[in-house]
């Protein structure tokens, strides 16, 4: 008889010493199962660079970061602006329009090892910035909430943008005729080109584009019992052919399937890993099997800070934070090839590096 005990946080199979087996029939009953053992593998834990960056950056709010090709953090972040119980009206309209758009670079280009600004961009072009990702070919997407729309900006055209969805200042829901967002949060694009939106604070669903721009689908479906609140972030983790969330108002990270790979088991149902330490999860990040999130202020008994998560086994792995304490983070992401990671936060209007080392002391 098969029995499931849990070590290091992890389920196994082990035998009961009640009932015995031909050794031949013990090997073949192992072969036929997926038992999802847990490796040794290494579990690297951020630790923070002091004294970065070596100035101030003089910037607002920082809502997003990411990285691009070159392992340089950009972010993007709000100038003067600030989101208040006054910016948008009952039916999710921007109350501010007369405002124009941010007069200053929104989008600035970090130099690693200094946290110097290399360059900077986004001028006359935003209202109030919410998501920022750098893909694969260094095309920059940009989520503006008071447009509600997402933004697509080549490395050679930061001018205009070479994809626009959604229509400006216009809050709705997405048909495939008609593709209407609502305060859009967040953009993960994998390296087929195609395009995951979380769309986001009204909404409350993740949409599945082609590279085009086309609408493919909506997560979750009308027949799913999948719900989501206020899906704040998204990052894929290709291998695993799924589609991570930070389902903020839930409490928890969401990780349905993306149909990268194939169509066939979109509908399988979704890994959900929830805890009583996650609090409000305000951002999540990957690189290959494990997840990065960070929450937010949620409770007075829920600390604010960081968690590694395996995406496998849908565990908690570790937490993390600064010498100083988090106080309201709102992003993070990894470096390509996994040696660093990122955090801001709109309050204090700043960015923390840290770094990824092997130093996880197991519990």
């Amino acid at each position: 008889m098969l029995q499931r005990e849990r070590v290091g946080g992890m389920k196994y199979a082990r035998r009961s010493s009640k009932h015995y087996l031909d050794a031949s029939v013990l090997q073949n009953v192992l072969k036929n199962l997926d038992l999802h053992a847990p490796k040794d593998e290494i579990v690297l834990r951020p630790q923070e660079v002091k004294d970065w960056p070596q100035q101030s950056l003089n910037v607002g709010q920082i809502t997003a970061v990411s990285i691009n090709s070159l392992g340089q953090p950009v972010i993007f972040h709000r100038a003067e602006r600030v989101w208040d119980e006054s910016t948008f009206n009952e039916s999710n309209v921007y109350q501010n329009l007369d405002k124009g758009p941010i007069i200053e670079d929104t989008i600035l280009v970090l130099d690693p090892h200094t946290g110097s600004v290399l360059h900077s961009w986004g001028a006359y072009a935003f209202y109030m910035p919410h998501g920022l990702t750098v893909d694969h070919h260094d095309n920059v997407w940009v989520t503006d909430v008071a447009k509600h729309q997402v933004f697509k900006y080549t490395p050679n055209n930061h001018k205009y943008p070479s994809l626009t969805i959604g229509e400006a200042f216009t809050a709705g829901y997405p048909y495939r005729r008609r593709v209407l967002l609502c305060m859009p949060t967040s953009v993960a694009v994998a390296t087929t080109g195609e395009i995951f939106v979380a769309d986001g604070y009204c909404n409350n669903q993740i949409l599945k584009f082609n590279a085009a721009g086309t609408l493919l689908f909506a997560m979750p479906t009308f027949s799913d019992t999948l719900t989501l609140n206020v899906p704040h972030s998204v990052t894929l983790l290709e291998s695993l052919d799924i589609v991570c969330v930070a389902d903020r108002e839930n409490m928890r990270i969401v990780c349905p399937k993306a149909g990268l790979k194939s169509y066939v088991n979109m509908f399988e149902a979704a890994t959900v890993i929830e805890d009583p330490t996650l609090g409000r999860v305000f951002a999540v990040a990957s690189h290959n099997d494990m997840i990065y999130a960070v929450n937010g202020p949620t409770s007075q008994n829920i600390a604010v800070r960081g968690f590694t998560v395996n995406a496998v086994y849908g565990n908690i792995l570790d937490t993390w934070e600064p010498s100083a304490s988090f106080t309201n983070p709102h992003s993070l992401a990894v470096t390509r090839n996994g040696s660093h990671l990122y955090v801001t936060e709109i309050g204090p209007n700043k960015i923390w590096k840290f770094e990824l080392t092997d130093v996880f002391d197991k519990k």
